[in-house]
C-alpha cells in the first residue's frame, strides 16, 4: 500500500510540476507501476481501459477537494472501469442499525454520506472544456437499502421524529427487488453522484449539486447515456459514487435504493468544441437539462433557461422563441429535494418532430395511483403532492406510515405540470403495475 501512495504522489508531482505538458506526453518510465498494473486487456471497451477499485485510498467519505490526489491518470478516450462503496467507507451494510446510521451523521458534520471513487486525471482537459462521461455498463452489488434518519434530512424530518432502515436482495436475473411479499420494483441502476472538482479551491461537501454535476440524483442517467459536464480545472477530476439501484423523482425520504456497484464502466472524452455553463444528460434519443436552487421553484426557472438555450442550439431559433417552446415540447421532472439544492430536469426529444410534453392526470388512472398539487410555491405544490401520496399508500395499499414514505422515495414520479401558470402544478404518480399480486 505504501508503493501505491509513493506512485499517486509520483503522478502528481508529474501532473503538477509539467506545467502545460500532460502526464501522456513524458517518457514511459515517469508513469507509475501502480498506474500500469491498473491498466487491463479489454478490446470491447474504447482507449485503454483501467480498473479503479474502491478501498480506503481510492475513495473520500463525503467531500471533493481539488488538491486531492489523482488516483488514476487517463487520456481522452479511455475507459476505466470503477468500483464503488457503500455510504460512510463501506459501513452501510444488512445489519447496519438506523441508529448506527445516524451516528454516522451526526459524528461527522459538514460531509455527506456518499463514498466517492476518484480522483481521475483526464489529460488534456482545461478549463473551459467539457468531458463526455459516457456510462457503458453498471453492474450493482446483490443488496441495497433504504432509511430515514430519524427527525433529520428528507422532505418531512419533522413529521418523521421515528427513524427506519429496510434492507433488500436485488435480483439480477429477475432485474427487480421485492418492497414486500406481492410489491416489486424494477432495477434501474445509476450514479447518484458523477461529476468533476468545482471551480472553487478547497474541500466542499458533496451532498449539492452544482455546474460540476456531482450529486445530481438524476434517475435518468443510466447505462448507454453520456454527461456532459463543463470542466474547471486542469484535469477535471471525475469522481463517482453513491450508487443507487432505483429512485423516485423526489427522493422525498433523502434516500434511493442504495446499494454499491461491482463495476460502472465510463469513458472519458475531452470536448473542446462545446462549452457549456451547466451538465447535461444525453440518452440515444433524448437531451436532459438541469436546474438547481434552495428554492425549487427557482430551479424550475433555471431549468427552463437550460432547456430553451437547448431549444435554440437545436432548432437554431431566437431566445425568445426558445424560451416559449419549453412547456410545450419538454416533460419536466422534480429530480430530487433533499440534497440542499434541489433539482427539476427536463427530458426533450432529438426529433424537433416530437413533443414529449403532454396532458399529466390529477386523480387515479388506470396505470397510475396519483396525487397532484398546484401552487405558486412549487416548494408548497411538490410538499402537498408528495404528502398526499404518503398519505394515499397508508390508506389505498396498507404500507405502514414509515414504508409509505420509503416507497414513495424510491418510486414516485413527480412531475411538472402548467409551467405558464402562475400557479405551478406537480403531478406525482406510482405505477400500480409495481403490486404483482
Amino acid at each position: 500500500m505504501q508503493q501505491f501512495k509513493h506512485a499517486l504522489a509520483l503522478a502528481v508531482s508529474i501532473v503538477t510540476l509539467s506545467g502545460s505538458v500532460s502526464l501522456a506526453q513524458q517518457p514511459p518510465s515517469a508513469i507509475s507501476g501502480a498506474q500500469k498494473l491498473m491498466a487491463v486487456p479489454a478490446s470491447k471497451y474504447p482507449g485503454r481501459v483501467f480498473v479503479l477499485p474502491a478501498t480506503l485510498e481510492t475513495t473520500q467519505w463525503g467531500w471533493f477537494d481539488d488538491a486531492e490526489l489523482p488516483r488514476l491518470v487517463i487520456d481522452s478516450g479511455d475507459t476505466v472501469v470503477v468500483e464503488t462503496m457503500s455510504h460512510s467507507h463501506g459501513r452501510l451494510w444488512p445489519g447496519a442499525t438506523i441508529e448506527e446510521l445516524k451516528k454516522l451523521r451526526t459524528d461527522w458534520p459538514g460531509r455527506g454520506p456518499m463514498s466517492l471513487t476518484g480522483p481521475i486525471f483526464v489529460n488534456g482537459a482545461e478549463p473551459g472544456d467539457s468531458l463526455r462521461i459516457k456510462i457503458q455498463k453498471i453492474v450493482p452489488r446483490s443488496w441495497a437499502a433504504n432509511f430515514n434518519i430519524p427527525g433529520m434530512f428528507g422532505e418531512f424530518p419533522k413529521d418523521f421524529p421515528e427513524g427506519q432502515v429496510k434492507y433488500f436482495y436485488l435480483d439480477a436475473d429477475r432485474k427487480v427487488a421485492e418492497f414486500a411479499p406481492g410489491i416489486e420494483i424494477p432495477l434501474r441502476p445509476f450514479p447518484g453522484t458523477l461529476g468533476v472538482a468545482r471551480a472553487e479551491p478547497g474541500r466542499y461537501n458533496a451532498v449539492p449539486p452544482g455546474p460540476f454535476a456531482g450529486n445530481l440524483d438524476n434517475r435518468d442517467l443510466v447505462e448507454g447515456t453520456t454527461l456532459h459536464v463543463p470542466v474547471f480545472v486542469r484535469g477535471a477530476l471525475v469522481w463517482t459514487g453513491d450508487s443507487h439501484a432505483a429512485q423516485g423523482n423526489g427522493e422525498i425520504n433523502l434516500t434511493a435504493r442504495e446499494t454499491a456497484f461491482q463495476e460502472i464502466v465510463l469513458t472519458i472524452t475531452v470536448d473542446k468544441a462545446i462549452r457549456l455553463q451547466w451538465p447535461r444528460i444525453e440518452t440515444p434519443t433524448e437531451w436532459i437539462t438541469m436546474g438547481f436552487d434552495e428554492d425549487l421553484t427557482k430551479a424550475l426557472v433555471n431549468v427552463r433557461s437550460e432547456t430553451a438555450k437547448l431549444l435554440a442550439e437545436q432548432r437554431n431559433v431566437s431566445a425568445e422563441q426558445a424560451a416559449a417552446l419549453v412547456s410545450k415540447t419538454s416533460d419536466c421532472r422534480v429530480t430530487q429535494v433533499v440534497d440542499i439544492k434541489k433539482g427539476v430536469h427536463c427530458i426533450t426529444a432529438k426529433d424537433q418532430g416530437k413533443t414529449l410534453a403532454g396532458q399529466l392526470p390529477t386523480a387515479e388512472t388506470a396505470e397510475h395511483l396519483v396525487t397532484y398539487a398546484a401552487n405558486g410555491d412549487m416548494n408548497k405544490a411538490m410538499d402537498t403532492a408528495s404528502w398526499n401520496m404518503i398519505e394515499l399508500l397508508q390508506k389505498q395499499k396498507a404500507l405502514s406510515r414509515l414504508d409509505a414514505y420509503s416507497f414513495a422515495s424510491m418510486t414516485m414520479d413527480c412531475r411538472v405540470g402548467e409551467m405558464d401558470a402562475p400557479e405551478k402544478g406537480v403531478h406525482c404518480l406510482i405505477a400500480k403495475s409495481l403490486w404483482v399480486r
